[in-house]
């Protein structure tokens, strides 16, 4: 059993219930947890870790909802903050005919009038008997919320807790997309272990195989690179491998690269191989997209460990 802080943002996925179409087309929308850091939180409670969030949400219904849902999952929120002016973030999030996610804003509230990017306190008490923190990158986008970051990872180094940073890239959340480079690749100095999406690795290093981008993070021991449905390269203690990805049918793939996240964190303390250890996180991915939403489509470390006894190969 690990425990595991993730600080970042949490909020409503506005679900377009109609597949296909524009923003302007959709009829209705589901409003569904998510934030990817609260999404790893809430999935490793499920594969039977602890999981601690840090993060802001507003003084309204919204956040009031949010708040509930992730301490009935079990997440410590002693770092959650509720900001009294700004509001909860929430996104709308377009589906293709197959599945796949597309992000579509925030509606008439500039990106950086959210709750999330006002975060401004990080107990340094959560850090203690911690084994790892998890950041994204999308609270450096905004002053408050990325000197949290920093102070986040001073505490973190101060007590040995190992740093996995998930890129988790949305131009949208970043008032000026062009000063994002630079600011992410600074965090990934700090890290121990790097989740890109493959178009990720494309767009920040230009390289996108993990033995090529270890020259670029000189800290980490782990990076992982992954391709949606296709095949994840990875880098671990200085082992290279690829796992192909499980054969499902998937309603909705929002969420399933924060399960995946979750599964890594969940095995890297556990003694397994490399190949074993992304083997369970890909497993946990593939089957959070055979449901809606991010948190509730979660499988649990059982569920996992069938589907892995039942599945001799991915596709």
């Amino acid at each position: 059993m690990s425990t595991v802080i993730c600080l970042g943002e949490v909020l409503f996925d506005l679900l377009a219930q109609q597949s296909g179409v524009s923003s302007e087309h959709v009829k209705s929308w589901t409003p569904l947890p998510g934030g990817a850091p609260a999404n790893v939180a809430c999935a490793l409670v499920k594969m039977g870790d602890r999981s601690r969030f840090i993060g802001c949400v507003g003084s309204d219904e919204a956040g009031a909802k949010l708040a509930a849902k992730l301490a009935t999952e079990g997440v410590d929120l002693t770092g959650l903050q509720h900001h009294p002016t700004a509001p909860t973030r929430q996104v709308q999030v377009l589906r293709t005919a197959d599945g796949d996610r597309i992000f579509g804003g925030f509606g008439d509230i500039p990106t950086d009038k959210f709750a999330d990017t006002q975060l401004s306190e990080v107990p340094s008490a959560l850090f203690s008997g911690a084994d790892f923190l998890l950041l994204g990158t999308l609270a450096l986008a905004y002053p408050a919320s990325a000197d949290s970051t920093w102070k986040a990872v001073q505490f973190a180094q101060a007590q040995g807790v190992k740093i996995m940073v998930d890129i988790n890239w949305r131009p949208t959340f970043w008032t000026d997309p062009a000063v994002a480079l630079p600011k992410i690749k600074s965090l990934l100095q700090q890290a121990d272990y790097v989740k890109f999406a493959r178009e990720e690795a494309e767009l920040i290093y230009g390289e996108t195989s993990p033995q090529s981008l270890c020259k670029y993070l000189p800290k980490a021991v782990g990076i992982f690179v992954t391709d949606g449905g296709n095949m994840c390269e990875y880098w671990l203690d200085g082992i290279s491998g690829q796992q192909p990805a499980f054969n499902v049918t998937a309603i909705d793939t929002t969420g399933a690269g924060d399960a995946f996240v979750a599964g890594l964190l969940h095995q890297l303390g556990s003694g397994q191989t490399g190949a074993e250890i992304v083997r369970y996180a890909a497993a946990a991915g593939a089957l959070t997209t055979r449901q809606a939403g991010a948190i509730d489509a979660q499988p649990t470390n059982a569920e996992i460990i069938q589907f892995l006894s039942a599945c001799s190969d991915p596709k």
